[in-house]
């Protein structure tokens, strides 16, 4: 009896399973075994023409559709793609969106704005017909079905402008990522709008490429072009040299301009030779230019490109720290004031020329370089041989004149006269400078303990301050201009060239009835004793006008002046 018991229960149990099985069968459908139809397209007709008319930016195309069907009953949602009709898919579609009530609907409509953009950014010239295949895409769980047509647009008459610009491309620091792309800057008018020139500064790689887009993703308005011209989806850009630029592209006349900028440097009041000195800034990448700086006086300064007065930037009055070039300030329909400034000490100074807001910025340098104990005496000597003695003040050394100093000799310093003392040197060359040609050259360098040698970047007369206590070794020296001229305003400034020992020469044309004058504008200035000689003695501050010049010619005209720069003499030689 318990056998047949036992039996019958499995019977029922297993009868049971087989039941609900079978029942739960019936409920399912695998997706392999149910459809979805095709859409049927109702508008626009096939090959229909449509011109879209910019006056009406925001009519619209109504895409609309008899709807597709799940034969299992499963909720169906569409999309709307657009492609070139000359492409072979849908696999990058020039516009793409899901139907109304999202993506319920059966219809879809598009402005007229929305289409000349997309098209624009397929590369369809304006007032063109183009022509496109649309598709709508119907989807179900894991199932699509597609159904497509042509239609033939025109766009819009004028051609679209971005209102933004990137920059992206081999050439450029953003490696050829477009999602990374570098952001220009759109430039206001006179008037404070919005023009259509941007610019950028930013780097380039010699040989490589780059182009202007108007997204950070495609589809987007692409320029390429050369020499100078861009031009809509045309070939990419080849940078001729390496090197750091400004960057400006004119969407109104299709043009782009390159200004290569070797150096931004901080110039004016604050800084080590004031407005006659020049402290570079490294750059850091992304439009970033930082340095450590010295600012030794309260007062304005400026910032300078390439040494050249026709770039600064200076501060946009009314503002706290944003920056507009002074000769592009009426363009953009601002005023600019040099750059005020109530700090001294060591600061980190950054110069932000990224597209969002040119600024600078302060920061204190926290960095320590510990002093070293200042000698009670201090020689210079070259080549191993004393040529000069400093004079002391406090923790600084200085010297009152300037020492002819060469670059084919070694220099160190010594606490002895003859070498036997303590060695100072410095970890960089002196008279090395972004700015060799300015009127009064200056820089410092780490004074640190050693007995390494140090030399010049070229032949030169030095004057030193010394200080232990930070320890710095700042150098300087002059270049001195023959200024010449019938009409003051109207002179001429003739760079003079620099000759070991302490002498400048120049070959130039001069004109008769002329005034003449050697400057380093304006720390010296050279007249002379006997001015209506061709020769003579040069007396700073107090020399007269040379009125020497009675014949229209070539001359040599050479000084040499004394170590101190207080006296020398002149020859014009024809």
């Amino acid at each position: 009896m318990k056998m047949k018991s036992l039996f019958l229960r499995a019977c029922i149990l297993m009868f049971a399973f087989v039941f609900t099985s079978c029942e739960k069968e019936d409920n399912l459908q695998p997706e392999g075994q149910w459809e979805l139809s095709e859409a049927i397209i109702l508008a626009p007709a096939a090959d229909q023409a449509i011109v879209l008319d910019e006056d009406t930016p925001n009519e619209t195309i109504t895409f609309n559709w008899e709807a597709a069907e799940s034969s299992a009953g499963y909720a169906v949602t569409y999309q709307v793609l657009i492609k070139p009709a000359t492409a072979t898919d849908f696999s990058t579609p020039i516009f793409s969106s899901e139907s109304n009530n999202n993506g319920t609907a059966t219809a879809l409509s598009i402005s007229y704005e929305d289409m000349d953009e997309a098209l624009a950014f397929a590369g369809f010239p304006a007032n063109q017909e183009a022509q496109i295949t649309f598709a709508i895409q119907a989807m179900s769980l894991s199932k699509t079905s597609i159904t497509t047509s042509e239609l033939n647009v025109t766009r819009f008459e004028t051609e679209a402008l971005p209102q933004t610009l990137y920059i992206s491309g081999t050439a450029t620091e953003n490696n050829n990522d477009l999602a990374q792309a570098i952001a220009l800057r759109r430039l206001t008018d006179s008037n404070g709008a919005q023009s259509n020139s941007h610019e950028v500064y930013t780097s380039l790689v010699a040989g490589e490429t780059y182009k202007f887009y108007s997204e950070r993703s495609l589809p987007a308005l692409q320029f390429g072009g050369s020499d100078g011209n861009i031009e809509a989806f045309g070939e990419a850009i080849v940078a001729e040299n390496s090197g750091v630029y400004r960057i400006t592209v004119n969407l109104d006349n299709n043009t782009y301009q390159l200004l290569q900028i070797d150096f931004w440097s901080m110039v004016g009041t604050p800084i080590n030779g004031g407005w006659g000195g020049d402290e570079p800034l490294d750059y850091q990448g992304n439009g970033v230019w930082k340095a450590s700086i010295n600012l030794l006086e309260t007062g304005g300064f400026v910032f300078r490109a390439n040494g050249d007065w026709g770039y600064l930037l200076k501060r946009i009055v009314g503002t706290p720290n944003s920056l507009a070039m002074e000769s592009d300030a009426g363009n953009l329909g601002v005023s600019v004031e040099d750059v005020p400034n109530n700090q001294t000490g060591l600061y980190v100074v950054t110069l932000n020329l990224s597209a969002e807001n040119y600024n600078y910025a302060f920061e204190v340098d926290d960095t320590v370089v510990a002093p070293i104990d200042t000698p009670t005496q201090l020689f210079l000597l070259e080549n191993g041989n004393m040529i000069e003695e400093l004079t002391l003040n406090g923790d600084v050394f200085s010297s009152d004149r300037f020492i002819p100093m060469q670059a084919s000799n070694t220099y160190t310093l010594n606490s002895a006269s003859d070498g036997s003392g303590t060695a100072y040197t410095v970890n960089g060359l002196l008279a090395d400078s972004l700015t060799p040609d300015g009127d009064a050259v200056t820089d410092a360098l780490t004074l640190v303990e050693n007995s390494n040698t140090f030399t010049l970047a070229s032949d030169r007369a030095i004057r030193f301050s010394i200080d232990f206590s930070t320890p710095e070794l700042t150098w300087t020296y002059y270049n001195f201009k023959l200024f010449h001229w019938q009409n003051w305003d109207d002179r001429v400034e003739l760079p003079m060239t620099y000759s070991h020992p302490n002498t400048f020469t120049i070959t130039t044309d001069l004109i008769a009835g002329s005034d003449s004058k050697f400057i380093s504008p304006w720390d010296f200035d050279m007249g002379g004793d006997n001015p209506t000689e061709l020769t003579g003695n040069l007396i700073n501050g107090g020399g007269s006008n040379l009125v020497n010049i009675n014949t229209d010619g070539t001359y040599t005209v050479t000084i040499v002046l004394e170590d101190d720069y207080q006296s020398g003499t002149y020859e014009f030689a024809q």
